[in-house]
């Protein structure tokens, strides 16, 4: 009985999911399509991120990113990434890259549901590469001072334009391989500026 009410919910979320896919997919097909792709310096775009938390932990996180729009709706971006980060045991400094790929779902959920919401939905699937300290993360294992660290981050998120080209992106993300030094230890929630 208790498999027969999973079944039945499985469904409606497929139902749904088929529904939303078939207004996305009548939403793209009335736009107009340029007959040709727009020049280069208007596909690139600028922007990042900054953190800060000051108190028992203090950690203070800068990542710029430069990006490029492949298609109207599939955006590639790579940047650095550096975080200052103090704690009772210690303070130590992590720094990187990223990379990361986003697709826009739904450009303006206003254009399939009116009701006064100007934003977009996009997909996030992220590669990041950070540098750790030996001693701080308590790494035994490499006889060098510092370390490094392979995450995958996959999410979504919800895209505000404040411009013809730039937004307020916040999204939520979780680690698909988090190592064991839990550099995140539950979701990420992060707001990013593009202009």
């Amino acid at each position: 009985m208790v498999f027969n009410h999973y079944r039945t919910d499985f469904r409606r979320l497929w139902f749904i999911a088929l529904i939303l896919l078939l207004v996305a997919l009548q939403t793209t097909s009335g736009q107009k399509i340029r007959s040709e792709a727009p020049p280069f310096k208007e596909r690139l775009f600028f922007g990042g991120s900054f953190g800060l938390q000051i108190g028992t932990i203090t950690d203070i996180e800068a990542s710029p990113i430069i990006g490029f729009w492949v298609l109207p709706r599939l955006a590639i971006a790579t940047g650095p990434n550096y975080r200052f980060y103090k704690d009772i045991m210690g303070k130590t400094s992590i720094y990187g890259g990223r990379g990361y790929t986003e697709f826009v779902i739904i450009k303006d959920i206003n254009s399939i549901l009116p009701v006064g919401i100007n934003m977009g939905i996009f997909f996030h699937l992220e590669d990041e590469f950070l540098s750790l300290e030996s001693e701080f993360w308590k790494n035994l294992s490499v006889d060098s001072d510092r370390f490094t660290v392979n995450t995958l981050l996959a999410g979504a998120g919800l895209s505000q334009s404040v411009g013809r080209r730039s937004s307020i992106n916040m999204m939520i993300l979780w680690a698909l391989n988090d190592s064991e030094y839990d550099i995140y230890n539950g979701p990420e929630f992060r707001v990013s500026f593009i202009f």
